[in-house]
């Protein structure tokens, strides 16, 4: 899900298909590509038949869409922009299941010391990577725009299912956890119906469960950041999640050096060292919150993030080359190349 500040923009993994609808064993591949949440995402299911697995599609967009109307910053019939246009006035009422992604962002915001921030949607986009920009913002500026973000201004009633931003002008947007967050649920719709296999990507944050037809591993690809018409590494994925964020594809550069589009949403200064990060695990929402984190992070505060996590992993990629790979990180078939 797209809010105004967009970041966090996601590079790309893409998943590795003989085609999109074949045959074998008596079940069907079935794909579909959609613009859901201001971005791309690709679905993929596998089913016994043509019919179950275009409705099976169906169904993820209607449940995709669904969320999007709960919980976009950018609709502003959403319960998310209701909270924003009350932020320093009054508490807002939301359904549970908002309040409850509300509460794991504002975890997620505390775990990284604001490396994800939550509240970020109200940032003054004041760095621009349009080719527009020649010089500078000024420290002052740069001060102003992150003058609204703060995660501590944030406060949450269980037992009243509330969200207050304390501070007039505060705005939250879940940004594209919230798409990490609905293809995990389209995972769990897909499980209860009985449909065993499939994948859903949210321009970088796909959920995977099953096989193939044909038995083996769903095999991911992943955009080489120095050359993006080429993959550096290809992976299997079998019940799990990947997200990727990077920064190679926006940038400006300013007096020979090379400032990322992914902005430090406590400083207001764009993130600098790594140019992509790619985050292995069992949750996309969860995935996503600690590729965003680490592209802030950077690679030494990044890595101890990760490491205390085991079920999680990653694949750093600096920008000058460097493959760093988190100590918990066991993927057999991984063969970066760059």
């Amino acid at each position: 899900m797209k809010s105004k500040y967009t970041g966090y923009l996601k590079s790309f993994v893409i998943l590795l298909l003989l085609g999109c609808c074949f045959i074998s064993n008596a079940q069907v591949l079935r794909k579909r590509t959609t613009m859901l949440m201001g971005g791309r995402f690709d679905i993929s299911i596998v089913a016994n038949d043509s019919l179950t697995a275009e409705n099976s599609i169906n169904e993820v967009i209607a449940e995709i869409t669904r969320i999007e109307n709960l919980i976009s910053d950018w609709k502003p019939t959403s319960q998310v922009s209701e909270v924003n246009r009350n932020a320093g006035i009054v508490p807002l009422k939301v359904d549970r299941e908002v309040f409850e992604l509300a509460q794991r962002a504002l975890q997620f915001s505390k775990i990284t010391n604001g490396g994800f921030d939550v509240s970020f949607a109200a940032m003054d986009r004041i760095w621009k990577f349009d080719g527009s920009m020649t010089v500078m913002p000024t420290a002052e500026a740069i001060k102003a725009s992150v003058s609204k973000v703060g995660y501590q201004n944030i406060i949450l009633d269980s037992v009243k299912s509330t969200i207050f931003l304390k501070l007039k002008g505060m705005k939250i947007g879940f940004g594209a956890l919230g798409e990490g967050y609905a293809t995990e649920k389209c995972k769990v719709l897909m499980l209860s119906k009985g449909i065993k296999s499939g994948i859903v990507n949210a321009s970088g944050d796909m959920t995977a469960w099953g096989n193939q037809p044909n038995g083996k591993d769903w095999n991911i690809g992943m955009t080489n950041p120095f050359d993006t018409d080429k993959l550096f590494a290809i992976v299997p994925l079998k019940n799990g999640a990947v997200t990727t964020s990077g920064s190679y594809e926006k940038f400006v550069v300013l007096d020979g050096k090379r400032y990322s589009h992914i902005i430090n949403p406590a400083t207001g200064y764009p993130s600098t060292g790594l140019c992509s990060v790619s985050v292995f695990g069992p949750n996309a929402e969860m995935a996503n919150g600690f590729s965003t984190s680490i592209m802030v992070l950077g690679k030494k505060a990044g890595l101890d993030l990760i490491n205390q996590y085991p079920e999680y992993s990653c694949v750093m990629i600096t920008d000058n080359g460097k493959i760093i790979k988190s100590k918990n990180f066991k993927i057999a078939r991984f063969h970066p190349k760059i």
